[in-house]
């Protein structure tokens, strides 16, 4: 898990082709995580599990795939830093 202050800078950030091309390996349930996260970053887990209709552990499983293929970044919450929220690295 990334646990780096700020969101994706530019030379994090992949192009719009090559996070199509990684995300179409994924399962459906990382594409959907993906999808709320385009619409709604930054987001915590709890509430990707709420916005996705996702169980937390399929949550978690999404969550952990897009971060080995480096299609997410977290960092810890400004509103609770106990949290990680989670946004695109595109």
């Amino acid at each position: 898990m990334s646990t780096s202050t700020a969101e994706a800078t530019g030379e994090d950030r992949l192009s719009k082709t090559e996070f199509r091309d990684r995300l179409r390996e994924l399962p459906p349930s990382a594409k959907l995580v993906a999808k709320v996260l385009e619409s709604d970053a930054p987001l915590s887990q709890g509430q990707l599990a709420d916005e996705s209709l996702l169980p937390d552990r399929t949550v978690r499983y999404a969550l952990n795939r897009l971060e080995e293929s480096d299609l997410v970044g977290s960092r810890y919450s400004f509103k609770d830093a106990r949290k990680q929220v989670y946004y695109l690295n595109c």
